[in-house]
C-alpha cells in the first residue's frame, strides 16, 4: 500500500503562495511523472539532492568568464563551483580539460564549431533520418546552413553504420570535423574506428556522448576519451543530472573551447545549473551508479528480446544502449498513432523515423523508447516482458480504435509505478 502524497502547498509552500496557478502545474506534472512509464530514452529522474541544487541561491549569481578570472566581483564561492564541478569531469570521463558552462547540448555542439572551423567549412556527421543530430550539420540547423554538411548513414541490411562508407565521404569530401554519435543509435559507438578515419584526413574528432554519457561513466559503455579530440556531451539522459551540458577535450584544445562557449556564444553561467552538474557527476561516480548503467543495458536488452519475439521490427536487430528503435511498418501503424496511444496507455515514448524511412519526420513510421527512467525507478530486467507485452496491446489497439484496452493498460502501468516510486519526485 502506498503512502498518501503531500499536498502541493506543503511541497512547494512558497511557490503556491506565491502563484497558486503554477504550483498546481508543477504538482500535476509530478503526479504526471509518478504514474506513467516513462520511455523516451532521453529522459530519466534526477536525484532529490541535484534537485535541490538546481534550486539554489547560486541562481543570483552573474559571473561572466572563468574562476580567477571574471568580469564581476563577488565570485570567491562562485569560482570553487565551478572548479570542482569540472575537476569531476574531468575525472569521470578521463579528459584533460572541462568546460561545465554550456546551458545545453546544441549550443555546446555550436561551440565546437566556432572553435575550429569557418564559415563554409566541411563537417561529415550522421545524417539525421539514420539516427544523427540536428547539430551534427543537417541542413535545417545553423550548423548546416552556415557549414558544409555531409551525412553518413547505416547500412540497410545491419541498421548500423559503415565504417567504409565513412572513410570513402571523408577522403573524398576532406572535412575539417567529424562527429560520432547520435540520438538514435542503438549500437555501441566505435570511437578507435573514426578516430584513424580522422587521422586520416586530418580532421577534429568529437564524440557526442549526449545520450550514452551515463553508461560509459558506469562502464557499461566504452569510453571515447582515449580516442577523440572533443567530447560533447548533455548532462541528463543517462547522467541523471539537469538540463545542461559540458564540452571535454584535450588540452591542446583548451583556450580554443573555452573562448568559443564564452565570450563566443554566451554570456553568464548558470551557477545553479553548474552545482546541480557537480552533484550528479559525483553520484555518477559511485558503485551504485556503475550498477545502474549496466541495468539499464540489460533492461533495453531484454526489453527488445521480448518486443521481437512480439514480432517488432527492431533497428539493427536490437541494442548495446538504453535504446531501441522500433519500425513499425509491419505492425500496420504510423509511429505517431502509436505513440500517442501508448500516451493515452501511460507510457511515454516519441515517433521517430527510422533509417530509409518513406513517411515524414513529423508523421514517421517508427517509435523510439529506452530505460534510463524504468531503471532508476529499480524497475528489474523480470518486469520488460509485462511492458513489452503493454506495448504489444496498445501498438495493437491503436491500429484498431480499441481505447477500452488502452484504459486496461493505462491502469495496469499505474499499479506498477506504485510499487516503484520514482527517486526525486515529492510524491508516493
Amino acid at each position: 500500500m502506498t503512502a498518501p502524497s503531500v499536498p502541493a502547498d506543503l511541497r512547494h509552500p512558497a511557490l503556491a503562495a506565491a502563484d497558486p496557478e503554477l504550483a498546481a502545474l508543477v504538482a500535476a506534472e509530478e503526479r504526471l511523472q509518478a504514474d506513467t512509464l516513462r520511455l523516451i530514452p532521453s529522459e530519466n529522474y534526477v536525484s532529490a539532492a541535484v534537485l535541490e541544487a538546481s534550486g539554489t541561491v547560486l541562481q543570483n549569481k552573474y559571473s561572466e568568464g572563468y574562476p580567477g578570472k571574471r568580469y564581476y566581483e563577488g565570485q570567491q564561492i562562485i569560482d570553487q563551483v565551478e572548479t570542482l564541478t569540472a575537476e569531476r569531469a574531468k575525472g569521470l570521463f578521463g579528459m584533460d580539460h572541462a568546460n561545465v558552462q554550456p546551458y545545453s547540448g546544441s549550443p555546446a555542439n555550436l561551440a565546437v564549431y566556432l572553435a575550429f572551423l569557418k564559415p563554409g567549412d566541411t563537417v561529415l556527421g550522421m545524417s539525421l533520418p539514420m539516427g544523427g543530430h540536428l547539430t551534427h550539420g543537417w541542413g535545417v540547423s545553423a550548423t548546416g546552413t552556415w557549414f558544409n554538411g555531409v551525412q553518413y548513414g547505416v547500412r540497410r541490411d545491419t541498421g548500423r553504420v559503415d565504417l567504409d562508407e565513412v572513410r570513402d565521404l571523408a577522403l573524398a569530401e576532406r572535412p575539417k570535423l567529424i562527429f560520432c554519435g547520435g540520438t538514435a543509435v542503438p549500437r555501441e559507438i566505435d570511437f578507435a574506428g573514426f578516430a584513424s578515419i580522422a587521422r586520416e584526413v586530418g580532421a577534429v574528432l568529437v564524440a557526442d556522448i549526449a545520450h550514452i554519457a551515463g553508461l560509459i561513466a558506469g562502464g557499461a559503455h566504452p569510453s571515447p576519451a582515449p580516442h577523440v579530440d572533443v567530447v560533447s556531451t548533455t548532462t541528463h539522459k543517462t547522467l541523471r543530472g539537469p538540463r545542461g551540458a559540458m564540452l571535454l577535450s584535450r588540452a591542446e584544445h583548451a583556450r580554443a573551447i573555452d573562448r568559443a562557449v564564452f565570450p563566443g556564444l554566451q554570456g553568464g553561467p548558470h551557477n545553479q545549473t553548474t552545482a546541480a552538474i557537480g552533484v550528479a557527476l559525483r553520484e555518477a561516480a559511485t558503485p551504485d551508479f556503475r550498477s545502474y548503467a549496466r541495468d539499464v543495458v540489460t533492461n533495453a536488452r531484454t526489453l527488445g528480446e521480448e518486443l521481437a519475439a512480439r514480432g517488432f521490427d527492431l533497428v539493427s536487430g536490437g541494442t548495446d544502449n538504453h535504446l531501441l528503435l522500433i519500425d513499425l511498418t509491419a505492425k500496420d501503424v504510423p509511429g505517431k498513432v502509436a505513440a500517442k496511444a501508448l500516451d493515452r496507455a501511460g507510457i511515454v515514448v516519441n515517433h521517430n523515423s527510422v533509417p530509409y524511412d518513406t513517411r515524414k519526420p513529423f508523421d514517421p513510421s517508427g517509435i523510439r523508447i529506452g530505460t534510463p527512467a524504468l531503471t532508476s525507478r529499480g524497475i528489474p530486467a523480470s518486469e520488460m516482458g509485462t511492458v513489452a507485452e503493454w506495448i504489444t496491446r496498445v501498438v495493437q489497439a491503436a491500429r484498431t480504435g480499441d481505447e477500452a484496452t488502452v484504459s486496461e493498460v493505462r491502469s495496469e502501468v499505474k499499479a506498477l509505478m506504485d510499487g516503484y516510486p520514482a527517486p526525486g519526485l515529492p510524491v508516493s
